[in-house]
C-alpha cells in the first residue's frame, strides 16, 4: 500500500480567504489520494509553528507572507507552493488570486454607478493591498476620475499607531473626500472599519460614501451597517490548483514555476453600494428600472414609459452620465445575468436565454461572443472546470 503523503498547510484559519483555500486543498483531496495534513491554527503573520524545525515531511502548502515563514519553509528542504501575493521565496511556484481583475471588477462596479469622485483604503502591511491601490490609480486615472488614496505617504512612514488614533485619521480623511464618492476597500475587514466610521463620524452610506470590499466573507458582509458589497475571489479554484501543483512536485514531475494568477468569481451586490451618483432625477429613474426589469426583455421604449422625457434627450443624458446609451445599459445587464447562469448552473442555452430576456439564442450567442471573446459554452467551460 503506497505511504500517505505527509503535507504541512501553513495557511491561517483566521479569515474567509485563507479557510476558501483549505476548502480548494480539500476538494483536490477528495478527487485525488489522501494526505496526512498538518494544520496549525494561526493567525496572518504568525511564526511558523515550532514543530516544523523538526518536521520531515512530503510537502507544503503555505502562505509566505513575513521571512520567518520563508525561511522556515526553505529549511525543511521540501517541495512547497506559495499561496501568497509577497512573493518572498520567488523560486517557488505561487498560486494567487488575479489582483488585476478584482481590481477592474470593483472599479467598474462604481464607474458603472456615475461615481467620478474615488477612493482607495488600503493597508500597506500586504502586497496584496499596495498591488490593488496600484492598479485602481491606473484605472481612476485611464478614466479621467478624480483619487484620493489612505494611507497616505505621510501614514505610510508613520509609526505603527492605536487602532483609537488611526480611526481618528481615517475619520478625517473620509469627511473631506469629495461627494458623492466610490471607495473600494482592499479587503472586507477595511470596509468593514470604513462603514463603523462613516457611522460614528455621520457620513452617509452609500448616498455621500459608496463601499466595495473583497474576499466576499458573507458573515463579516452582513454584520455590517449597511451590509457590504464585496468582489468574490476563487479561493476554492487557487486551493484546488496549488494542491495539484504539489501533487505533481512531490511525485518528482518538473513543474512551471512563477506565477498562476486565478480570476474572481465576480461581484455580490449588497447595500453600501445601492445608489447612483447622479443628481439627474431622470437618469436614475431610467437606470434603477433597468437593473430591476433588463431580464424581462425590456426596450428603451418601455424605459421612456417612465421618464417623462424624449429618447434623444435619455440617450444624451446616459452618455453623459455613465458613459453609455439606455440599450447598451439593457444589454449589460442581460450579459451580467448570462455569465451567472453559465457560471452557476447547468441549465441550457435556451432556457438562460429565457431567463436574461433574449427571444432568440442565436443573437444571444452572437452578442456574447461580440463582448467577450468567445461563444457561451467555451466561457462555461472555462468557468465550471474551477
Amino acid at each position: 500500500m503506497a505511504k500517505r503523503p505527509h503535507v504541512a498547510l501553513l495557511i491561517e484559519t483566521s479569515n474567509s480567504y485563507a479557510r476558501g483555500l483549505l476548502r480548494g486543498v480539500y476538494a483536490y483531496l477528495r478527487e485525488h489520494r489522501p494526505w496526512s495534513i498538518y494544520l496549525p491554527e494561526q493567525g496572518r503573520g504568525d511564526a511558523p509553528p515550532n514543530w516544523l524545525k523538526s518536521w520531515h515531511g512530503d510537502g507544503i502548502i503555505a502562505r509566505i507572507e513575513n521571512s520567518r515563514i520563508a525561511k522556515a519553509v526553505r529549511e525543511t528542504g521540501a517541495p512547497a507552493v506559495d499561496v501568497s501575493a509577497a512573493r518572498l521565496m520567488p523560486e517557488l511556484p505561487c498560486i494567487e488570486t488575479d489582483n488585476e481583475a478584482i481590481t477592474r471588477l470593483a472599479f467598474e462596479h462604481l464607474f458603472e454607478r456615475g461615481f467620478r469622485n474615488l477612493a482607495y483604503c488600503g493597508d500597506d502591511r500586504f502586497q496584496w493591498s499596495v498591488e490593488r491601490a496600484l492598479w485602481f490609480g491606473e484605472m481612476a486615472r485611464e478614466a479621467g476620475c478624480s483619487l484620493a488614496v489612505y494611507p497616505h505617504a505621510d501614514r505610510r512612514r508613520a509609526a505603527a499607531a492605536s487602532w483609537e488614533q488611526e480611526e481618528k485619521e481615517l475619520m478625517a480623511w473620509l469627511r473631506h473626500l469629495p461627494k458623492p464618492c466610490g471607495m473600494m476597500a482592499c479587503y472586507d475587514i477595511r470596509g468593514r472599519q470604513v462603514l463603523d466610521v462613516c457611522r460614528r463620524g455621520g457620513v452617509k452610506v452609500p448616498d455621500e460614501l459608496a463601499v466595495v470590499g473583497v474576499d466576499n466573507d458573507d458573515l463579516l458582509c452582513n454584520l455590517t451597517d449597511p451590509p457590504l458589497t464585496s468582489v468574490a475571489p476563487d479561493t476554492h479554484r487557487t486551493g484546488f490548483e496549488a494542491a495539484e501543483l504539489l501533487d505533481q512536485l512531490m511525485a518528482g514531475r518538473k513543474v512551471a514555476g512563477g506565477l498562476c494568477r486565478i480570476k474572481p468569481t465576480g461581484i455580490v451586490t449588497r447595500q453600501s453600494t445601492d445608489v447612483l451618483a447622479t443628481a439627474d432625477a431622470e437618469v436614475s429613474s431610467a437606470v434603477r428600472f433597468i437593473r430591476d426589469h433588463a431580464c424581462d426583455g425590456i426596450k428603451v421604449e418601455d424605459v421612456l414609459k417612465i421618464v417623462p422625457i424624449s429618447r434623444r434627450i435619455l440617450e444624451s443624458r446616459f452618455k453623459r452620465m455613465l458613459g453609455h446609451t439606455p440599450h447598451e445599459e439593457i444589454l449589460r445587464v442581460q450579459l451580467q445575468r448570462v455569465r451567472q447562469l453559465l457560471e452557476e448552473t447547468d441549465l441550457s442555452l435556451a432556457a438562460i436565454a429565457d431567463r436574461a430576456g433574449f427571444k432568440y439564442v442565436e443573437y444571444l450567442s452572437v452578442v456574447f461572443k461580440r463582448h467577450f471573446h468567445q461563444p457561451p459554452s467555451h466561457y462555461r467551460a472555462e468557468h465550471r472546470s474551477s
